[in-house]
């Protein structure tokens, strides 16, 4: 009986939010499986590779989420300044010596390992905005710019220089933060103004330096997100080649989802795993409905959705604003980047290159949103513990009451 509550005292928090991690996954290794067929195929390899291979990553990414989830609430408020330092840090170096991948400057390789810095940095931002605002109740606007416009900022424009729909993920991230706090209306307003005069500096000094190449690709991928309709128009071959070479991506998603009904074609049976550049990760949903049908893309968002709803319903219970704000900062983080790669892979929205946390191919983005998870669950964590302990101090002084009475009574 003591192990049995050993082991469920380890495993405390949102039982919700644990299912949800647990069925994406599951998720996760089965989509893998079946849509890396192709990535097999060019690396010469078996599926089952890739099978091993997420299994590894899912189990590294579960490891570093009970890490997180057993880690004292204390340590991430320590955490919160030296985090946005390290964010910006590696950041700038891989501004500067970063790893290109797809034309985009946003790996760094530290110790033979590589991964995204804004990764980290997002969950950076929310952790001190979380501390800032429970520090400081910045009644005055250039207490607020300065303590986190400036900050963010910074961020966000070092972001920008690797991903421009990353950037705009953190700063609607950290916008949503603002407007659930106790932040000023006044301070909300002239943030808004303040950050589109700033963008439109950028712009401007972007188109007489070229100092943000990612906005370049933003913008084309905007221009051809219509292509049936360019297609129409009276160009030449080449410039119609371009035109289908641009939205290969997203006519081949179109394809998959239109070619299905409720049940889809069933698990393994995808036949745009084989023409869609990278069905692994960032157009994985598209096949999860091909093969699994309506049914199967409504159930990964309703997942989602419901992990959403958890988390505020979580930060209702919180007494800090720290924990709030951390639960509902992460919580909107991981949802947002969920919505916006479903809504690319049914074609409403130009490609981001955003994988589906928990579920695309693995590696130290699965671990990192992972780790998110785990905070989040930290945080139910402590919340269910001082519950208990609270009623537990309540039963003792109802037995030592009622001790108190009968001895009253004897007397």
């Amino acid at each position: 009986m003591a192990e049995q509550e050993s082991i469920v005292y380890r495993l405390r928090g949102d039982k919700v939010i644990w299912t949800v991690v647990i069925m994406l996954s599951l998720i996760s290794i089965a989509a893998v499986y079946s849509s890396s067929s192709s990535l097999a195929y060019k690396n010469d390899v078996s599926s089952v590779h890739f099978l091993l291979t997420q299994m590894r990553f899912v189990l590294f990414g579960l490891t570093a989420l009970y890490v997180c989830y057993r880690i004292p609430l204390r340590v991430y408020r320590s955490l919160a300044y030296p985090g946005m330092i390290l964010s910006a840090g590696l950041l700038l170096a891989t501004a500067i010596a970063g790893k290109s991948v797809n034309e985009a400057d946003r790996w760094i390789n530290i110790f033979g390992i590589s991964f995204q810095p804004s990764e980290l940095a997002k969950i950076a931002v929310v952790l001190y905005i979380a501390k800032v605002m429970e520090l400081y109740p910045m009644e005055k606007f250039m207490e607020f710019f300065l303590r986190i416009l400036l900050p963010v900022g910074l961020i966000s424009v070092l972001i920008l220089n690797g991903s421009t729909s990353q950037a705009l993920l953190m700063g609607s991230t950290v916008f949503l933060i603002i407007m659930v706090s106790s932040t000023s209306w006044k301070h909300i307003f002239k943030s808004i103004g303040l950050v589109a005069a700033a963008a439109a500096i950028l712009i401007l000094l972007h188109l007489a330096f070229g100092i943000l190449p990612r906005l370049d690709t933003a913008y084309n991928r905007f221009k051809f997100n219509d292509s049936e309709q360019l297609v129409d128009k009276n160009l030449s071959p080449a410039e119609k080649q371009k035109i289908l070479d641009k939205t290969h991506q997203k006519r081949m998603a179109k394809v998959a989802i239109a070619s299905v009904g409720i049940l889809g074609k069933g698990p393994g049976n995808s036949t745009q795993r084989y023409l869609l550049p990278h069905p692994y990760s960032d157009f994985i949903y598209t096949i999860i409905i091909e093969e699994w049908g309506f049914m199967g893309g409504a159930l990964v968002l309703m997942l989602y959705l419901f992990f959403l709803y958890r988390c505020l319903m979580l930060a209702r219970l919180c007494t800090k604003p720290f924990t709030m704000l951390v639960v509902t900062g992460l919580g909107l983080m991981i949802t947002l980047q969920a919505l916006l790669h479903m809504l690319v892979n049914v074609a409403i929205i130009p490609v981001t290159g955003h994988t589906l946390p928990l579920i695309s191919l693995g590696g130290t983005s699965l671990i990192i949103i992972s780790g998110s998870f785990g905070i989040i669950l930290s945080v139910s964590r402590t919340i269910e513990i001082g519950r208990r302990k609270k009623r537990e101090n309540e039963a003792e002084e109802n037995r030592i009451e009622n001790n108190n009475t009968v001895e009253v009574i004897e007397l």
